[in-house]
């Protein structure tokens, strides 16, 4: 039975950027349903339009459907799935340079940090939870990564050396986020 999985995108970046096609073409080839998110403006994100996007393209919640999130994208799923009410129970999620405390690089994104996320409410609405990070994130401070891990208790996976986990860091594909994906939805 495949499953539904939701790519969402960071800051600056677009569905054809990074590692997203390659892991659409892997969960594919799987059977499973993939969408890559456009989100709005990604230069210039406002988390009003980012979180409606959400909205209009997320078609249900349920145990079938993961998200995988890249940087600003997870913060993003996170108050969304926050203001779901009830918040069904569904499958997991992959944060890749997660944060949700304010980045002093980056002050336009704050309105998206600026409101504590409810962890518990997501906590206990899904049992696979991961984040990813590398310790050498010049965007992302790595800190950042692991306290939102820490916060959603979630499974951690330090990297040495990964960056941002940007194209310009190498990452065209991405085996780690697949593995992890894999993983969860075997068990899940």
């Amino acid at each position: 039975m495949g499953k539904q999985v939701y790519i969402i995108h960071g800051y600056g970046a677009s569905p054809t950027n990074h590692w997203f096609p390659w892991l659409k073409e892997k969960l594919v080839a799987d059977d499973h349903q993939v969408s890559v998110l456009h989100m709005p403006n990604s230069s210039d994100p406002k988390k009003e339009e980012w979180l409606e996007t959400l909205a209009n393209n997320i078609k249900n919640v349920d145990n079938n459907t993961y998200f995988v999130t890249h940087s600003l994208g997870s913060i993003t799923l996170l108050n969304y799935l926050e203001q779901l009410d009830p918040l069904p129970s569904f499958g997991g999620f992959i944060l890749v340079s997660g944060f949700s405390e304010s980045l002093s690089s980056l002050p336009s994104l704050n309105p998206f940090t600026v409101k504590e996320v409810d962890y518990k409410k997501i906590i206990s609405a899904t049992h696979s939870r991961a984040v990813i990070a590398a310790k050498d994130d010049s965007i992302v401070p790595f800190q950042f990564s692991q306290s939102l891990s820490k916060q959603l208790n979630t499974s951690f996976y330090p990297i040495e050396k990964g960056g941002h986990f940007l194209e310009d860091d190498g990452f065209f594909t991405f085996p780690l986020v697949h593995d992890v994906l894999n993983n969860m939805m075997k068990t899940g």
